[in-house]
């Protein structure tokens, strides 16, 4: 393959925020553009102005960026063949409209929408399916003149419709799905390529855009492939080579095996979701690249370089991709292991704040007292979230014990095991993790209680819960006071029977 030629382009729409579908499209651009050391643009199709965002387009560029990706070409840094915004290229749009019209190859239809709409009831009630009727048929082209007049000097505004060829096949090599065909009968009749407020249709639009910015692969979703022959057509039109096209399988959850929908509330299904619950961006890469597409061997933890340097687009699934919500936790809990404590502190400092576990301006002590905290969980935790669940008991009284931890506590050997622990640690001059240990040893060595008998009395009057990571880091974040009280308050409740 030629690395010169290769051009591929991300082109979201701003009328939401990066879907995790957008999101694996832009990363499969990525790689095979820097697999290739080609170009990857960034186009926005802001095209209909009515469902577009406020700061859409921002959330867009805001969250590639957070993934870890960069573009040669794009509204943010232009290049030369912009702009990037199609809502900036109208003049263009209205140029090959023209040419086609010149041609013949396209038209201005007045039927209005409620028009359209009782042409549709007509044919569902004749199990037909729903097409447009070309509104011309047997006119001579005085009478399309006078009709097209009429409507003019009734205020009508037209869309310009594209006149789809008869009995002809558009056929094409799909990188991902292999051969495809679609009859020209199949597309539902003349399709509109400018609306009545002179904006040009998604179909016609990309074409032009492709074209232009020399895009010379175009790998977008299963659900365009109907899209796919519109476009073929309006390139035979105009005279110009297509370029190739590669389809990829549609994402499903994997609890109900439908299809991922934006409506399916169940999954979470926005990046920007992902990262207010602390997921790091190179886990959701990791990801996102396996929802349909395998690496060689067994190994699933790549690094973005990794992935850009093995990638093959010959190994995109054709079968749909699984969302699989423990296999997401699974990947991010791998790079929270192996992530920096510094990048993980950075990553929950905000939720811990927002929790109010601490201050938005501590004290350095405090700062480092937090991630000592976070870097003794963070192999724990799934995501960043999760670190409040474990952070709280070194913050706030701890909350009333399980029926679990009830259970652990009624043996007869726990007060005990509590009071020669409290007497120990009230001892020490200077609490840290080697001395707390000590005095665990030296409490198995008095009382003759050991293993779980002697660890988990001791872990449930502390942290009140009945796991967790060592247990004397956790004594010693928790301080010599806090300690002494919570195992004063837990005795008590022991000897009274108060649990």
């Amino acid at each position: 393959m030629s690395k010169n030629e290769i051009r591929v382009r991300y082109a979201p729409s701003p009328t939401g925020h990066l879907h995790i579908g957008n999101a694996r499209t832009a990363l499969f651009n990525y790689l095979f553009a820097r697999h290739y050391h080609g170009k990857f643009i960034i186009r926005i199709e802001d095209t209909d102005t009515k469902r577009n965002i406020a700061d859409g387009e921002r959330s867009q560029l805001d969250n590639l960026k957070w993934m870890g990706l960069d573009w040669d070409e794009g509204p943010d840094i232009g290049g030369d063949y912009g702009p990037y915004r199609q809502s900036e290229r109208k003049d263009i749009y209205e140029k090959y409209v023209q040419e086609l019209m010149d041609k013949d190859l396209a038209y201005k239809s007045y039927m209005t929408e409620d028009e359209l709409a009782e042409q549709r009831e007509r044919q569902k009630a004749a199990h037909q399916m729903p097409h447009y009727e070309y509104e011309y048929a047997g006119m001579t082209d005085e009478e399309i003149k006078q009709a097209q007049a009429d409507a003019e000097a009734k205020g009508l505004k037209p869309v310009i419709r594209f006149r789809v060829p008869k009995d002809h096949t558009y056929a094409w090599d799909d990188i991902v799905k292999g051969p495809l065909s679609f009859d020209s009968a199949s597309v539902g009749g003349d399709f509109v390529i400018m609306k009545r407020d002179g904006m040009p249709t998604y179909n016609f639009a990309v074409v032009v855009d492709d074209h232009l910015m020399k895009i010379s692969h175009v790998f977008r979703g299963d659900d365009h492939v109907s899209n796919t022959p519109k476009q073929m057509m309006i390139y035979e039109a105009l005279g110009w080579e297509a370029p190739k096209f590669g389809h990829m399988a549609l994402i499903i959850n994997n609890e109900t095996g439908k299809k991922l929908s934006k409506r399916d509330e169940s999954v979470l299904q926005f990046i920007e979701q992902y990262r207010d619950l602390g997921y790091l961006p190179e886990a959701m890469d990791n990801f996102i690249i396996l929802l349909g597409w395998s690496p060689v061997g067994e190994d699933e933890i790549f690094s973005l370089k990794e992935f850009v340097k093995m990638y093959d687009e010959t190994r995109l699934s054709k079968s749909p991709a699984a969302f699989d919500r423990k296999k997401l936790r699974w990947i991010n809990n791998q790079y929270m292991k192996n992530s920096d404590v510094d990048e993980v502190f950075n990553v929950a400092m905000p939720l811990l704040i927002n929790a109010g576990l601490i201050e938005k301006h501590a004290d350095p002590y405090k700062i480092e007292w937090m991630r000592r905290i976070v870097e003794i969980f963070k192999r724990e935790i799934s995501y960043g979230e999760e670190i409040l669940q474990y952070a709280k008991p070194f913050v706030e009284e701890p909350q009333i014990l399980t029926d679990e931890a009830k259970e652990e506590m009624s043996a007869e050997t726990v007060a005990v095991v509590l009071r020669d622990f409290r007497d120990k640690i009230a001892a020490l001059d200077f609490m840290d993790a080697t001395s707390i240990l000590r005095c665990i040893k030296g409490v198995q060595n008095d009382t003759k209680i050991k293993g779980r008998k002697l660890w988990m009395p001791l872990r449930i009057a502390i942290t009140h819960e009945t796991h967790g990571p060592q247990l004397p880091e956790s004594i010693e974040l928790i301080g010599q006071k806090a300690t002494l009280a919570r195992l004063d308050d837990m005795i008590d409740r022991v000897e009274n029977g108060k649990l």
